[in-house]
C-alpha cells in the first residue's frame, strides 16, 4: 500500500482558508440576519442524530449519501445529516410543539458519501428556513420570495426561478392506477427525459389513450408560462387534483410577477425534485454562471407526522459555500484598520488602548518576543508619545 502525504485530505473534502473563511463567515452573518429580520428564528440540530429520524421522508436518494456508524452506547444505527431539513422538522413537531405558525432557520455543515457531479464537495455547508403550520399559496409565496432575497443579498444577479408541481405526476399516477414498480419505472423514465423509453413503457401498461397522451406529454411541457396554457388543453382528461395543481402555479406565479416584474421564471411540469419528499410546489434558483440550481424548495407537509404533529411545511435551502464562491469577486476593499502593538508587560495604558481599540473594530496585533519585522498586514501601529499611546501610520 502506498504511504499517503499526511496532509492530503479526503476526495471532497476541503479546507477553508483565512480569505475565503472570512468572507464565508461574513456573508453567513449577513444571511442569518435577513432570516431574523423576516421573522425567521434559528435552531441548531445535531451533527449526528438516529439514522430514521434523518431519512424522514427523504426517499431513497438521501440514504445513499448518508455516512451510517453504530453507537457504541445504544448499538443503534446513526447517522451524520446530510440534510437539515428533517431535524428542523422534528424541531417544531416535537420540541416546540404547538398550533401557530413556526419560522425557523438554520445553517451548519452536512456531510455526503459523494460529492456533486460540478462541485465534488462532500461537506456542502447548508443554510435555509422552514415554515410550519400553514398550508395557503400565501407561505409559498414567503419562502420564495425570501429565497430571492437570501441570493439578492448574497450580490447574485439575473436569478432564473424554476417552478414546478408534484402533485401533477401524483395525481396522473394515482388516475392510472400504477403499481407502485410502475409508478417507480415510470419516474425513473421522466427523470431521464428519454422519449423512446417513456413511449415503449407505457405501451406496456394498461392505461387509457387519453392517459398515455398526457404522460408523453409531459416532459414537453416545460419553458416560460405559455406552458400552462399548454398544460390546461393537455390535462382536460385529468382528474381535478391535477389541475388544481396547475391551477396553484398559476396563481404563484402571477403574485411573483407582481412583486418582481423583472424575474424570470419558467415552469417545468415533469420536475419531480425531491418527488418522495415535497408534496406540492417545488421550486429551484438558477443563474448564468453554475449549471445546477443553487437553491432549492418547495411544500412538504406532514413530514413531522412521524415525530408527533402532522403540520403543513414549506422551506428551502442552499450550500452557503457555493454562494460565497460565486460572490467572491464582489467583495470589497478591507478598510478596516489593522493596528500592530509592542509587548509592554505591566503597562496598563498600552493595555487599555488595545482593549478600546478592538472594541471599537479595529483588528491589533502584538508584535511577539524576537520578532523584528512589521506584520505586512498592518498599516498603523502604536507608539508611545509624550506618554500617551498614539497611532501612526505604518511606513
Amino acid at each position: 500500500m502506498l504511504q499517503r502525504d499526511p496532509w492530503l485530505l479526503p476526495e471532497g473534502v476541503e479546507e477553508v482558508l483565512p480569505e475565503d473563511a472570512k468572507h464565508l463567515e461574513t456573508l453567513r452573518r449577513q444571511l442569518l440576519d435577513v432570516f431574523e429580520r423576516w421573522g425567521y428564528e434559528k435552531v441548531i440540530p445535531p451533527f449526528i442524530d438516529y439514522l430514521d429520524s434523518l431519512l424522514t421522508g427523504s426517499g431513497h436518494d438521501l440514504n445513499l449519501q448518508t455516512f451510517k456508524l453504530t453507537d457504541q452506547l445504544s448499538g443503534e444505527v446513526l447517522g451524520i445529516r446530510a440534510d437539515m431539513t428533517p431535524q428542523v422538522a422534528r424541531i417544531d413537531a416535537h420540541s416546540l410543539s404547538h398550533q401557530q405558525v413556526s419560522r425557523l432557520c438554520y445553517e451548519g455543515t452536512t456531510l455526503h458519501t459523494r460529492g456533486n457531479a460540478l462541485d465534488k464537495t462532500r461537506i456542502p455547508m447548508q443554510i435555509g428556513a422552514e415554515l410550519f403550520g400553514h398550508a395557503g399559496i400565501d407561505s409559498d409565496t414567503e419562502v420564495i420570495q425570501l429565497m430571492l432575497e437570501t441570493l439578492a443579498m448574497a450580490g447574485l444577479k439575473y436569478v432564473h426561478l424554476d417552478l414546478g408541481h408534484v402533485e401533477i405526476y401524483r395525481g396522473l399516477v394515482a388516475q392510472a392506477n400504477l403499481t407502485q414498480e410502475q409508478e417507480l419505472a415510470l419516474f425513473e423514465v421522466l427523470q431521464r427525459k428519454s422519449n423512446c423509453e417513456l413511449v415503449e413503457l407505457l405501451g406496456s401498461f394498461a392505461i387509457s389513450a387519453e392517459l398515455q397522451a398526457i404522460f408523453l406529454a409531459l416532459p414537453k411541457l416545460n419553458g416560460d408560462k405559455s406552458v400552462l396554457a399548454n398544460a390546461r388543453a393537455v390535462f382536460a382528461a385529468a382528474d381535478k387534483s391535477v389541475n388544481d395543481a396547475l391551477a396553484q402555479l398559476e396563481a404563484l406565479a402571477d403574485i411573483l410577477h407582481s412583486y418582481y416584474p423583472q424575474l424570470t421564471i419558467s415552469f417545468d411540469l415533469a420536475e419531480l425534485r425531491g418527488y418522495h419528499y415535497h408534496t406540492g410546489v417545488v421550486f429551484a434558483a438558477f443563474v448564468p454562471e453554475v449549471g445546477k440550481e443553487i437553491a432549492r424548495g418547495g411544500r412538504y407537509d406532514n413530514i413531522g407526522q412521524i415525530f408527533g404533529s402532522a403540520r403543513p411545511a414549506t422551506g428551502f435551502s442552499a450550500d452557503l459555500k457555493v454562494l460565497a464562491a460565486l460572490t467572491k469577486s464582489q467583495c470589497g476593499t478591507d478598510d478596516v484598520v489593522k493596528v500592530l502593538a509592542p509587548i509592554a508587560a505591566g503597562d496598563s495604558a498600552l493595555d487599555e488602548k488595545v482593549r478600546d481599540l478592538r472594541a471599537s473594530g479595529c483588528i491589533v496585533i502584538k508584535q511577539l518576543s524576537g520578532q523584528h519585522a512589521y506584520q505586512p498586514a498592518c498599516n498603523q501601529k502604536l507608539e508611545k508619545i509624550d506618554e500617551n499611546w498614539v497611532l501612526v501610520p505604518l511606513n
